[in-house]
């Protein structure tokens, strides 16, 4: 059985938001000047988790991805991931800032997580630093060498461009793909709880950090050859490169019409669309048949897409993005 929603999409991608707390303030999605939750507060709890992907793989689930906040704060973690790999989930992967990664790669690979995402907006220690409310690069660093010598791959690095603040990066981060088999992926920044408050303004469309990258390796010699799309990622490859670089566009050029995807938050609600506020609860104590019917309705309620100029409701770091 698989699930389909109104529009004939196939329903078959899960993000779970397993935490809303992170060890980060990075200045998109948790301002220094925001409120955060109180500490242990916006756990998901284990038995949702487990029920949730188990109502979802009885209908054709192929892929979860764990996110956050930081989904490496919870004690339990690694727990969950060998659980939901001994369930059967054929595609488990995760979103991580990466500041606790390094020690813990060899557990998560050995605990059956497939590929690991590690969101990282420059490669200068200073403006990081400023980006991340206070957060130091080197940890991080490491943490995608120690990825991939365990054998997460590709480990794909997230960065949402900024203009003024990292947009100037675009060929330096593309240029890690060259010697090493990294993904790096520019994604459009989403407007996320904080429409109108100026932050639309640093906005980099998709196009324009591909011509960067285009016109700074042409100097070079060497072409932005393009790969084919996967998922809701356009990607290209350097001449030569090991690595990919992928092109992200959820505002320029929305991917809605082949959205495969639901969101559960941290508070234990599914969420249809990202773009959408309509959300169906879940307790942790629902039977299995409950639980199947929630996400039932849940694809029957997912819109066909985004409305133009929406923001996002509520927090990503709960939402999981």
């Amino acid at each position: 059985m698989i699930l389909l929603d109104p529009l004939g999409r196939r329903i078959d991608y899960l993000r779970m938001s397993v935490t809303g707390r992170c060890n980060l303030r990075c200045i998109y999605c948790l301002p220094r000047d925001s409120r955060c939750c109180a500490p242990g507060a916006l756990h998901l709890d284990s038995r949702l988790i487990f029920s949730v992907a188990q109502a979802a793989m009885h209908y054709g689930l192929q892929k979860i991805r764990l996110t956050g906040g930081e989904p490496l704060l919870r004690d339990d973690v690694i727990d969950i991931v060998r659980t939901l790999k001994q369930m059967g989930v054929p595609d488990l992967s995760m979103t991580t800032n990466g500041v606790l990664l390094a020690g813990v790669a060899p557990a998560l690979k050995a605990a059956g997580l497939d590929r690991i995402n590690v969101s990282l907006d420059s490669l200068d220690p200073d403006a990081y630093t400023r980006i991340t409310g206070g957060g130091s690069l080197p940890p991080v660093m490491d943490a995608i060498d120690a990825a991939a010598d365990a054998g997460l791959l590709p480990v794909k690095i997230n960065v949402v461009p900024l203009r003024g603040v990292n947009d100037s990066e675009a060929a330096g981060f593309a240029a890690l793909t060259i010697d090493r088999p990294v993904h790096v992926r520019f994604i459009e920044l989403m407007p996320a709880g904080h429409k109108n408050s100026g932050m639309e303004s640093l906005a980099v469309p998709s196009v324009e950090t591909m011509e960067k990258v285009a016109t700074a390796f042409r100097r070079q010699g060497r072409r932005l050859l393009f790969e084919g799309e996967g998922g809701s990622s356009r990607n290209y490859r350097l001449e030569g490169a090991k690595g990919i670089i992928g092109f992200i566009s959820p505002i320029s050029n929305h991917f809605c019409g082949r959205c495969n995807r639901m969101r559960l938050t941290s508070s234990g609600k599914l969420r249809p669309c990202l773009f959408s506020a309509d959300e169906l609860e879940i307790t942790p104590g629902a039977s299995p048949d409950e639980v199947e019917n929630i996400l039932k309705q849940a694809v029957l309620r997912k819109p066909a897409g985004r409305k133009t100029g929406s923001a996002i409701p509520g927090r990503m770091s709960s939402i999981g993005g």
